[in-house]
């Protein structure tokens, strides 16, 4: 990467609060942030993204093969710096995997692929899921202070931008369960005046009729009701 390519830290916090969640989705913010960090975070090679729910963890955006293989080996083993800076939220630093004692099979296996030095640092997403920004260096003591305290602040601004993402899909999924809950009640409601008209009857007793219909056929109530009303518009007069 060149110089060319880093970006501001300013300006990388200004594209995370400025993402649009009706352009985009959840994974979509995942790759902005993978994508962004290491443009950001100077001694960054390859970035990703952890995120741990009930089934495991498993890496849900990054920037290259490299930072794959490193999570998938510590997923593998059930231990490393990404699993548990997402556990606790704390920051780990792996400064020079030549001289790595905590976890010396990871090390390892960074050391055969190019990677020497590693941060990783607790990225909280909601109640049900926690996550670890990992961020791997091409060399040794590639992260000083500086770049912790930097990469730090870019997980905050990240938490952010995942908490609004996660909320404005649970919101849009709740308006369209709303609009879709409406639209049932309608159609059964035009069902039921239909029948009511056909024989005579009363509302409980157009609704009886309609959810025996349903149970006698094996078909959702929406649907009957939707069958039914169709029949009626086909009957209308002056309809060919």
């Amino acid at each position: 990467m060149t110089d060319s390519d880093f970006l501001d830290p300013l300006d990388a916090f200004g594209q995370l609060a400025r993402i649009k969640f009706n352009e985009t989705d959840v994974d979509g913010v995942l790759h902005q942030i993978a994508t962004l960090a290491k443009r950001t975070v100077p001694g960054a090679t390859e970035v990703s993204v952890t995120l741990v729910r009930e089934k495991g963890p498993h890496t849900a955006a990054f920037t290259g093969e490299m930072a794959v293989e490193l999570d998938e080996t510590q997923y593998q083993r059930g231990h490393g710096p990404c699993l548990d800076a997402a556990e606790s939220g704390e920051t780990l630093l792996l400064a020079d995997m030549r001289r790595e004692i905590r976890w010396p099979e990871l090390a390892r296996r960074a050391l055969e692929i190019g990677c020497h030095s590693s941060l990783s640092i607790g990225l909280p997403v909601h109640e049900q899921t926690t996550g670890g920004l990992n961020i791997y260096g091409g060399r040794a003591h590639a992260f000083d202070d500086d770049a912790i305290g930097l990469a730090q602040a870019f997980s905050g601004y990240a938490a952010v931008a995942l908490a609004n993402a996660h909320l404005y899909d649970t919101t849009a999924a709740l308006a369209m369960q709303m609009q879709r809950a409406m639209e049932t009640r309608a159609v059964i409601e035009q069902a039921k005046g239909i029948i009511m008209a056909d024989r005579r009857c009363g509302a409980d007793e157009a609704f009886h009729l309609l959810t025996k219909l349903s149970q006698d056929t094996n078909r959702k109530l929406r649907d009957i009701a939707a069958i039914l009303v169709a029949q009626a518009a086909e009957r209308r007069p002056g309809k060919r």
